[in-house]
């Protein structure tokens, strides 16, 4: 991708008491920026981090252990009181199997294929690293975002 493309930068909490990251946290997108505002400026959020939990999981294209950087973690109390989840941020298409298109180039397809089953490895990790941690795993898209 032609530099630019994506919105990046490192973002500069205004409540830095609820975030807990040692360094200010950097977005890879604006969908990344839009959440670290909504938990910066939300009142029910009391802490957030940004790719503060790192989990191994095994590429089944590589058949090696490689290291998953987790979007964010976040606690928010709810009615029921606090819950904290770990967030991962993608577009829906591509937390969907790919589907061939007509006149898609194959290489468009492969790149799409592998990068569907790469993400599955990595999500399966993250809920069982989720479920013994005691916290939900959650994929945002441009849904649940509100883009």
């Amino acid at each position: 991708m032609p530099k630019g493309k994506f919105r990046q930068g490192v973002f500069t909490p205004r409540n830095r008491d609820k975030y807990r990251g040692k360094t200010l946290p950097i977005y890879r997108s604006g969908w990344e920026l839009k959440f670290f505002r909504w938990c910066d400026l939300n009142e029910n959020v009391t802490a957030w981090d940004s790719e503060c939990v790192i989990i191994p999981y095994l590429n089944p294209l590589t058949k090696k252990v490689q290291r998953y950087f987790v979007d964010g973690l976040v606690t928010i109390n709810e009615t029921n009181g606090p819950k904290t989840y770990l967030i991962e941020i993608k577009p829906s298409k591509q937390t969907q199997p790919p589907k061939s298109k007509k006149y898609q180039k194959k290489a468009t397809t492969i790149y799409e294929q592998k990068t569907y089953v790469q993400n599955r490895a990595k999500w399966d990790a993250a809920e069982k690293w989720a479920k013994k941690k005691g916290v939900e795993f959650k994929i945002l898209t441009e849904k649940e975002l509100g883009i």
